[in-house]
């Protein structure tokens, strides 16, 4: 990097680099000419819609008591009492669309602004139909954080609309699902397009992974390197993904996981949704489901913690009996616990008990 000039954030006063877009201390822009396409305001946007499987319903969100003193937050965005600035909606949202699926995002402690995004669905009956959809956005691209929830969101609806059933045969059914994923992927693509600027000189990028599971068949497709995983209770877990990364491909050559995900390129991809993508057909994996289990999807925030199957598996099954098996408080623990080795990336984490 070049030497930049120093200045300060005019709304908190925290040195900042004169090539910096956000303040780091805050999350306030600090560059209002910088190329943007605010078709989705995720600073001020009222609304974290809830769907259970039907037509959408929007749950108001209103923002929270001041984090630094607990006092009340002035129409200006500001605390009453201390002056500090109110986190945005868009740094921490949750969505519980029934009792067994929930998903927690969080900015994480790092990062200045939260480019995760997750959309989720799922019908009353525990175990019966849950969809789960997580995007990263790609940190060096402009607006991924508006991207990234478009994606999300229109991947989820999508998904929501068609419940095929083939015909009549398993395989028919695998294929009718897979092909619905696709479609979902079609749909995040198309919404991260409209969602970037055309002269942009790094457009809007962001990776997807999404999971399908109706009546005990289970379904996940990605692009990019969020993941998804299912912990059975009573038998081996199962990483339901392979990243598109170049630690992937390094792990398929032999070198060890850790070696290959901490290195110089642990966390470069090599397909995502975007402008400038190669490809955005995911690539699935089937599986049928038999007996009690926890399903997973999450961004890298979480797994860059704790990668392999087995050992996560562990850390949601305690994470779970210390609270009381409730989704909503189990993803929510494990975004607190990323952030506790560190929290130096977005976090995601959607869960369905089954």
């Amino acid at each position: 990097m070049t030497s930049t000039t120093r200045t300060v954030c005019p709304a908190c006063g925290e040195p900042v680099s004169g090539a910096d877009l956000y303040c780091e201390n805050c999350g306030a822009e600090l560059q209002p000419g910088a190329p943007s396409t605010p078709v989705l305001d995720t600073d001020t946007e009222p609304t974290i819609e809830l769907h259970t499987g039907g037509d959408p319903a929007g749950a108001a969100v209103q923002p929270g008591p001041c984090r630094s003193c607990g006092g009340t937050v002035g129409a200006e965005g500001y605390c009453e009492t201390c002056g500090t600035k109110a986190s945005k909606l868009r740094d921490h949202f949750t969505e519980q669309p029934a009792p067994w699926v929930a998903a927690v995002c969080d900015r994480g402690i790092r990062h200045s602004r939260n480019e995760d995004a997750v959309a989720i669905a799922a019908d009353p009956e525990p175990g019966s139909r849950a969809l789960l959809v997580v995007c990263d956005g790609v940190s060096s691209s402009l607006d991924s954080d508006v991207a990234s929830l478009a994606a999300a969101r229109a991947a989820r609806d999508v998904l929501v609309a068609g419940q095929a059933q083939g015909m009549g045969t398993e395989a028919s059914r695998e294929a009718a699902v897979i092909a619905r994923l696709n479609a979902a992927a079609d749909a995040a693509s198309d919404a991260v397009l409209e969602n970037t600027s055309p002269d942009s000189p790094n457009p809007a990028s962001c990776t997807f992974v999404a999971t399908v599971l109706e009546a005990g068949l289970l379904v996940a497709g990605v692009v990019g390197d969020s993941r998804a995983y299912w912990f059975p209770d009573n038998a081996e877990a199962v990483a339901l993904t392979v990243d598109d990364s170049w630690a992937a491909e390094l792990i398929a050559t032999g070198v060890p996981r850790h070696e290959a995900e901490t290195g110089p390129q642990g966390h470069a991809i090599t397909r995502w949704l975007g402008k400038d993508a190669p490809d955005h057909t995911p690539r699935t994996t089937t599986l049928r489901v038999a007996g009690p289990g926890w399903l997973m999807a999450c961004s890298d925030g979480l797994w860059n913690y704790c990668s392999e199957a087995a050992p996560l598996a562990d850390l949601v099954r305690q994470t779970a009996a210390a609270n009381g098996g409730e989704p909503l408080a189990t993803a929510s623990a494990l975004v607190d616990w990323a952030n506790a080795q560190g929290g130096q990336d977005n976090i995601t984490v959607a869960l369905a008990r089954l």
